[in-house]
Formats: structure tokens, C-alpha cells, sequence
């Protein structure tokens, strides 16, 4: 199992991805289902023997999503605390961190656990946009989202991305193709809006 995970990363890289992104779902999820925090912590370790496999230049372009799932637009882990996974999270050898934060009912309390646990050598992508969510952001209300990250997570190593809900599930055609790339562009636009504004502080 580990072999073929390596494979598939290697393969995205040596195809020039500029980062590849592992899906860690299921880790809030884990908690969910073994609230002791052992289910949690043995997928930690499993990913950690797969990116044991990679140098610290390849582990720079490997990044982890991580979300309470948006399967049919629906979560099935977002009454799980961010507090309960974070910490552990961030113990994965890896150099992003995809975090959903859109969706969250109080962001700024995720923002600062994050900057608590979030390591030097780690970029944190923050969810500026709610794929489940049928209402396409403003660049306005995206530019808001980034400022208001910026002010817990170092500037250098911040990003935006998504929250979970893209995924073409043959049985979910409910966020069509029109509004997918809308969320994007709002989350384009609005990343160029604050990156003027925390420029310019």
C-alpha cells in the first residue's frame, strides 16, 4: 500500500505538478469514529512512513488536505472540533496544509490553533471559498477572508484555496461546472485584492 501511494506522488512530480495534494478526510472523520485519538494517530504514522520515503525538497511540493467531507453537499465530520485534529496534523511531514475554513462556523478560533501548532517549514492554504455552499463569494468577501488570515498566519506562508465539494461524484451534478469556476475566479480575484492590502501594510 505504501509503494503504490509513493508511486502516484512520484509519478505527479516527476509529470512536473507543482504540488501534489493528499487527501486527509478522513482524519477528522477518525476522531468521529475513535474519539481516544489512537485511529487518528495511526494515520498519522502511516502517512508519515510514506513521506519518510521522499526527500525535504520533495516533501516542500506535498501537501494535505484536510476537511469534515462534502460528499452530496453534506459534512460527515464537522461537528468534530478542528482543536481535536490540528495539533496532530501538523506532526505529518509534509510541507502544505489544505484546510478547510470557509464552511466553519468560527474561523478565527481555527486560525489561532493553527498558528499554534503550524511549524516554520509548513504553508497553510486557508478555504476562502465553500464549494457545497450554492452561493458564489464575492472577491470582496474572499479579500476579507485572506486579511483576516493574515493576521495569524505569517504572510510567507499563507495561501488560499477551496473548501471540499469540487469532486465530480457521479451521483452529485448539484454545483455545476458555471458556479465551480466562479468560486475560483472570486477566489482568484480576491487573493490579488488582499495581497494589495498586506502589501501596502
Amino acid at each position: 500500500m505504501l509503494g503504490e501511494h509513493e508511486t502516484e506522488i512520484r509519478r505527479c512530480l516527476q509529470k512536473g505538478a507543482h504540488k501534489v495534494q493528499v487527501d486527509f478526510t478522513e482524519g477528522r472523520l477518525a476522531i468521529k469514529i475513535d474519539p481516544s485519538g489512537d485511529l487518528l494517530n495511526s494515520f498519522i504514522a502511516l502517512n508519515n512512513l510514506a513521506l519518510a520515503r521522499f526527500s525535504a525538497a520533495e516533501r516542500a511540493r506535498i501537501g494535505v488536505h484536510t476537511c469534515p467531507g462534502g460528499d452530496l453537499d453534506s459534512t460527515h465530520s464537522a461537528d468534530i472540533d478542528y482543536a481535536e485534529l490540528l495539533p496532530s496534523l501538523f506532526e505529518l511531514h509534509a510541507g502544505n496544509f489544505y484546510i478547510a475554513l470557509a464552511g466553519e462556523r468560527d474561523p478565527v478560533r481555527v486560525l489561532k490553533i493553527i498558528r499554534q501548532y503550524m511549524k516554520p517549514n509548513q504553508r497553510i492554504f486557508a478555504g476562502v471559498t465553500g464549494p457545497i455552499d450554492p452561493r458564489v463569494e464575492t472577491p470582496e468577501e474572499v479579500r476579507d477572508r485572506v486579511v483576516q488570515a493574515a493576521k495569524y498566519i505569517p504572510v510567507e506562508q499563507l495561501g488560499t484555496t477551496d473548501d471540499c465539494g469540487f469532486s465530480p461524484f457521479s451521483d452529485d451534478t448539484s454545483t455545476s461546472r458555471d458556479t465551480a469556476f466562479a468560486k475560483i475566479r472570486s477566489r482568484v480575484l480576491g487573493t490579488a485584492l488582499a495581497a494589495r492590502i498586506i502589501g501596502a501594510e
